[in-house]
């Protein structure tokens, strides 16, 4: 498979190369550089927290729902940067597959790592953020490991799929960005799943558990912020309805990695 050339000495420099390059060149003859990789999400999370928690009172009753949103919206801003990144990366690197012969999925993954960089950057101003704040820091801060590891894998997975499909069609940008719009608001980000309890019933909440970015947000918030943030597996009494979501962001990786693979072989000629 060729994600096992990866590793090679000579893609592994090759991918280092292009991630550095990439993360550059996004904030090259900005004034304030690469410090953009900060004030965008606090700009982003300002503005949301002044409409939905000051003016709107959304999360009043939840612990710490301002340091909840900051978390919930870097988690989906890396989500966002890594799966429109990934969409974008083959064709745009089209110059580079015609040239020299190596595997397609570095372009990709480096796309999708650019934004891992940015994430890990986001996450310290959350970490800082939540001492600030007085959240007081549980052994169970320690499950964002593998809550991490989820989120990449279902971002990697979109990000190799969009990125062989954009090859095709085009029209997909657009389409894309209108679809992350909706997925933001339906998931719990801005706000908190007990006021989909109250306004539309539990039933509701628990299906909306089922999505893989609300299920890794909550449980992300559960380890982090506070044990009173509703997770999928307090929710549910049967053990396969609580896999579900990690089930989903698995599959999504495999077939986005077999896709992209598959597609690979014809790339060149089209891009």
């Amino acid at each position: 498979m060729e994600i096992r050339q990866l590793f090679s000495r000579r893609n592994w420099v090759l991918l280092k190369a292009m991630v550095g390059t990439d993360f550059k060149l996004r904030y090259q003859q900005s004034v304030l550089g690469y410090l953009w990789s900060i004030l965008k999400p606090l700009m982003l999370f300002a503005i949301m927290y002044l409409v939905f928690v000051r003016f709107l009172r959304f999360g009043a009753d939840v612990p710490h729902f301002a340091v909840a949103l900051l978390l919930g919206t870097v988690m989906w801003t890396f989500f966002s940067e890594a799966t429109t990144g990934g969409m974008m990366s083959v064709v745009g690197h089209g110059d580079l597959l015609r040239k020299i012969h190596f595997p397609q999925l570095i372009v990709t993954v480096s796309a999708i790592m650019s934004a891992l960089i940015n994430f890990g950057i986001n996450f310290i101003v959350v970490l800082v953020f939540m001492l600030i704040n007085g959240v007081r820091l549980r052994w169970t801060a320690l499950l964002i490991v593998p809550i991490l590891i989820e989120l990449l894998l279902i971002s990697s997975g979109i990000a190799f799929f969009l990125g062989a499909l954009y090859v095709y069609f085009r029209d997909l940008s657009p389409i894309w960005e209108v679809f992350m719009q909706a997925g933001f608001y339906a998931t719990p980000i801005i706000y908190p799943l007990s006021l989909v309890v109250s306004n539309v019933g539990p039933r509701a909440a628990h299906a909306m558990l089922l999505n893989p970015m609300a299920q890794i947000i909550q449980d992300a918030r559960f380890v982090l912020v506070s044990d009173e943030y509703p997770i999928i597996w307090n929710s549910y009494t049967n053990v396969a309805a609580m896999i579900v979501p990690v089930l989903i962001s698995v599959l999504i990786f495999l077939f986005g990695l077999i896709f992209f693979n598959h597609k690979s072989k014809s790339f060149a000629e089209l891009v």
